[in-house]
């Protein structure tokens, strides 16, 4: 019954209007900030949890020691091996979720009202003190190894990786955080002890809360959470230097469609006109069929299925990307579009009618995103992270209609930099 309910609750969350969401800042007795949307309306709460630094943290020679550290969490903590520990959250309808990127290690959580305290309590166990056995240890490298073996068959992951490490180089973000085939096999007990450490502590600690719980009930909960995690972690590396020069790599890889990637210098979160930057992008390839780049290569000239380009924000490098696949002998055609329209950007910006669609798509699309109590949970992480004001729900839209036409245009000549959009194909493209 209980496990019925939290399918229900997991599909049918009620939370409070998008711009009426109520976020209150919580500091636990024991100093652990989180900030909280308090929804009584249902017994249930959601928890997210970053820990900021990542596979970024890894040491040298333990590339892949934190992806595989994260995915050992739910493996084995005290007396409890992996299906122990699976079995006790099935019995409390629980549902932990762990997860690690460049920038973060992620925890999720949700958990009935009524088997809070034992549910967090094993939560707790598995982020505080996991075992780390070593037969779970072998058996999580090997689906690891499985997956960094399937990527070297993957244009799309090769396409990737060869791009990360032109734009990022010797910087962690220069390769996968999954790490290569030959750092997986050797990593060891020991280095998952040492990335445990090193990316779980409280000094990198942002949580967000929402559900039925109240602000004076969250304190204790999270010191009896948290509070045993170490205070300080690993140093966090030094930002990426990204100077991107512009050219065509290509990887010759035998498949009879070529999938390019391309890229240049971003624009960072804080920027005064990333918002204006945000507008144009939705306009030249981040607005789905509405955007100038598929009209031009999918539409008119049947190029590809599609083309995409999207801002990449990180903690430590900021890139403007994109991707296309199409057919070897129509590749170089469908890149050359891609730069005509690129440059064509960078010298007329865009009509009023393009800037208004993109307003209206990105203000529209706003509130589609609260979804759930997870969801907001998870977009105030991410507004922690990124350093936002605690209103930036209630104020983001009124951000995007601020921009004018005037404002896109600018950006579009001062950010886009068409003769340093850098390529890299993977596949047998002709006239490359």
């Amino acid at each position: 019954m209980i496990r019925a309910f939290i399918t229900c609750v997991t599909l049918f969350m009620a939370v409070p209007a998008w711009a009426e969401i109520n976020i209150k800042e919580v500091t636990s007795p024991g100093g652990i900030n989180a900030w909280l949307v308090e929804e009584p309306s249902i017994p249930f709460v959601a928890l997210e949890i970053r820990f900021k630094g990542g596979t970024s943290l890894d040491a040298e020679g333990a590339r892949g020691a934190t992806n595989l550290m994260v995915g050992l969490l739910e493996e084995g903590t005290g007396d409890m091996d992996a299906q122990a520990f699976a079995k006790a959250s099935e019995e409390l309808a629980a549902q932990f979720g762990y997860d690690s990127h460049a920038d973060a290690v992620s925890i999720s959580a949700r958990v009935l009202t009524e088997n809070r305290d034992e549910a967090l309590a094993l939560l707790r166990k598995s982020l505080v003190a996991p075992s780390f056995p070593q037969d779970a240890l072998d058996r999580v490298r090997e689906q690891v190894l499985s997956g960094l073996r399937s990527d070297l068959k993957d244009p799309d992951k090769i396409a990737g990786a060869r791009m990360a490490e032109i734009i990022y180089g010797d910087h962690p973000y220069g390769s996968a955080g999954e790490g290569t085939i030959e750092s997986v096999i050797h990593l060891t007990r020991e280095d998952m002890i040492a990335a445990h450490k090193g990316a779980m502590a409280k000094d990198r600690l942002f949580v967000g809360v929402v559900g039925d719980i109240t602000a004076e009930e969250l304190g204790p909960v999270l010191d009896a959470l948290l509070g045993d995690l170490p205070e300080t972690g690993a140093p966090m590396p030094g930002p990426a230097k990204v100077d991107i020069m512009g050219g065509v790599d290509v990887v010759d890889f035998d498949t009879p469609q070529s999938v390019a990637m391309f890229a240049q210098n971003g624009i960072d979160r804080d920027d005064e006109d990333f918002f204006a930057a945000y507008v144009l992008n939705t306009i030249l390839g981040g607005g789905g069929f509405e955007s100038r780049l598929m009209e031009e290569v999918r539409v008119k000239r049947g190029l590809s299925y599609g083309v995409y380009s999207y801002i990449v924000l990180r903690d430590l490098a900021n890139v403007y990307m994109g991707s296309v696949s199409s057919a070897n002998d129509r590749v170089a055609e469908a890149i050359e579009v891609i730069q005509d329209e690129w440059a064509l950007m960078a010298a007329e910006g865009p009509t009023e009618d393009e800037v208004a669609k993109a307003k209206a798509l990105l203000t529209g699309a706003y509130p589609l995103r609260f979804d759930g109590n997870g969801a907001i949970a998870t977009i105030m992480v991410s507004m922690q992270m990124d350093n936002m004001p605690i209103d930036y729900i209630a104020t983001r839209n009124d951000n995007v209609d601020a921009v004018t036409v005037e404002d896109v245009k600018r950006v579009a000549g001062e950010l886009l930099a068409p003769e340093k959009l850098q390529f890299v194909v993977v596949g047998k493209p002709e006239g490359l």
